[in-house]
């Protein structure tokens, strides 16, 4: 990762720029070219120095849902159950966490009906209990993670 890489996730962590023609307006305060910086964002991509790319939607204003869930799952399971999850859609992403529950993952489907159904499905497909933590409140938290 060399200096133009740094200043261009230090930069697309607060977002595009809200204009006709947000990749030039981006180069130019980078001191770029658009289509080096689309390209150094897919070599971030295909490397893994980013695991995503794209846009951050408020889905229950689209009539959405999403839901945070975790799973007990046993150590011997995990990498299966990952993979199953992985596959799924509507699972946006996944992590382990050093307890019981150690398995958390974030649902997000086109309507609040496709949160139970994907939670069934789960419990239907590996065989364990989902426990769903829906959202009771909205925080926002402007993280930015300097590189």
């Amino acid at each position: 990762m060399d200096d133009l890489d740094r200043r261009l996730i230090n930069r697309l962590q607060h977002g595009l720029p809200l204009v006709p023609q947000p990749w030039q307006a981006l180069a130019n305060e980078l001191n770029s070219q658009p289509q080096l910086l689309r390209q150094r964002v897919q070599a971030l991509l295909d490397n893994g120095t980013l695991t995503r790319f794209g846009p951050m939607f408020d889905i229950e204003r689209v009539g959405g849902a999403f839901t945070l869930a975790a799973l007990a799952v046993p150590e011997e399971r995990f990498d299966t159950v990952a993979e199953q999850l992985h596959a799924m859609p509507e699972v946006a992403h996944n992590y382990r966490r050093g307890h019981a529950w150690n398995m958390w993952f974030v649902l997000a489907c086109a309507t609040p009906d496709g949160i139970s159904a994907s939670i069934a499905h789960i419990e239907q497909l590996t065989g364990l209990p989902v426990l769903n933590l829906p959202k009771e409140e909205t925080y926002h938290v402007g993280l930015h993670l300097p590189v």
